[in-house]
């Protein structure tokens, strides 16, 4: 006689269901952001070599800056979820408010140092004398939207922390049109050439941030919440994302360490590795969508006392991240032959970058798993333990990698160096949450 399926137990079925309702919109949300920058290339592009040049370094100097406070978004989460889980709502966009000021602050800080400072930052990252001018314009004009781009970053966390990815998913999507539609029209419409691209990205950026504070405010003044800044929450604000701040710089070594090395293999080797790099984050946005419906669910569950829910979800997104990364590193096996040829026609290149691929294919379940208790500790605001986690990583990560042309390893040792640094992010991870000691629920940590 045949069995019937095994039902799944009530539990799982419920935690799948968050998990899905918040990572899909939250993936989206994601893929939308770079798309930015894609487009102002796709357009700066016709108007030149040195245009798209003074663009790109730009737009790195610019990506650098808004990724550093990336914590913005993280702890707001965090606190905001607690606070939601713990029933408090007009505390929880309290919370909020106080990520939003701290944003605003930080924003003119690095406005105030960017605008006299642009030529030198674009020489120092090695701009040539025919893009310079070009990569100085961009970069005093887009840095006017820094600010908004930090405010994006800090309510983003709020919504997140109120278990809601789909307003920001809309608002991406319309930021990421009013930016392609403003770009076309300044650029080539009105004759502004690459300034006329900075502006647009800059009235885009702005647009999206007073949607979000729009969204913000009317949730303040419907629970009572106050939206003066405070300067105590702000401090406590700052404080939670110190160790964040942390943990993304060195996450940023690493990377820098690893482009480093690969341009000293030589032209074949950093052309291959910037492909095997832009699958790499490809697919960190997949995974990262899972952590990000972590960090939501885990502060909620910790903030409403629930610590057998916290255990229960986290040990669910685990196996949502396998999962996650088997199928990742099957479709990068598979589907080599298909977009290996849209980045390049050289062969030298292509016989380089497939044996790192198959390395970063095998490695997905654990940058799976990764990203997901990353996620866990960022929604319990385990910030100190993911902060030295990642400094004991760079230090095991730096000196294997910067051997490698020593020894004469190539682009694919580089990958398993970039696979050994996922795996001891994993053990620091995996123990910390086999201990237990993330656990600690109420309203605040």
């Amino acid at each position: 006689m045949t069995q019937a399926p095994a039902t799944p137990p009530p539990s799982r079925r419920r935690h799948d269901r968050e998990i899905i309702a918040l990572a899909v919109p939250a993936f989206g949300a994601l893929v939308a952001e770079p798309l930015f920058v894609m487009v102002d290339s796709a357009i700066v592009g016709h108007l030149g070599t040195s245009q798209l040049a003074g663009l790109g370094v730009a737009a790195a100097l610019l990506t650098t800056a808004v990724s550093i406070f990336v914590f913005l978004a993280y702890a707001t989460t965090s606190a905001v979820a607690r606070r939601v889980g713990a029933g408090d709502l007009p505390a929880a966009i309290r919370q909020g408010m106080d990520g939003i000021w701290l944003a605003l602050l930080l924003g003119a800080a690095v406005v105030a140092v960017t605008l006299p400072s642009a030529p030198w930052l674009v020489q120092a990252f090695g701009a040539s004398d025919t893009a310079a001018p070009y990569a100085t314009t961009y970069l005093r004009i887009s840095s006017l939207g820094i600010p908004a781009m930090l405010v994006v970053l800090a309510a983003t966390g709020v919504l997140r922390g109120l278990q809601d990815t789909k307003t920001p998913l809309y608002v991406a999507i319309g930021g990421f049109t009013a930016n392609a539609v403003l770009n076309v029209g300044l650029v080539y419409g009105a004759g502004l050439g690459i300034a006329g691209s900075a502006w647009g990205t800059v009235i885009a950026q702005a647009g999206m941030a007073l949607v979000y504070l729009v969204v913000v405010v009317r949730g303040a003044r419907r629970h009572g919440a106050s939206l003066r800044p405070d300067s105590a929450g702000i401090r406590a604000s700052a404080q939670a994302g110190v160790p964040l701040l942390v943990r993304t710089l060195s996450l940023r070594a690493v990377l820098m360490i690893a482009t480093a090395v690969a341009a000293r293999l030589g032209d074949t080797e950093i052309a291959a590795h910037q492909i095997v790099l832009s699958l790499w984050s490809l697919t960190a946005f997949a995974l990262d969508a899972i952590a990000i419906a972590g960090q939501a669910i885990i502060g909620r569950y910790l903030g409403a006392n629930d610590a057998k829910g916290a255990r229960e979800a986290c040990r669910r997104m685990v196996q949502w991240g396998i999962a996650s990364g088997v199928v990742l590193g099957v479709l990068i096996v598979l589907a080599r032959p298909l977009f290996v040829p849209i980045f390049t026609d050289d062969s030298n290149v292509r016989d380089t970058l497939l044996p790192a691929l198959l390395v970063v294919a095998l490695s997905q379940p654990v940058a799976g798993v990764v990203f997901v208790l990353d996620g866990v500790l960022m929604g319990a605001g385990d910030g100190r333990y993911l902060a030295g986690a990642m400094l004991l990583t760079l230090a095991v990560f730096a000196p294997v990698a910067l051997l490698i042309p020593s020894f004469g390893g190539g682009l694919t040792a580089l990958w398993w160096a970039m696979a050994l640094m996922m795996t001891v992010r994993l053990g620091t991870l995996w123990l910390r949450t086999r201990s237990g000691r993330w656990i600690i629920t109420g309203a605040t940590r």
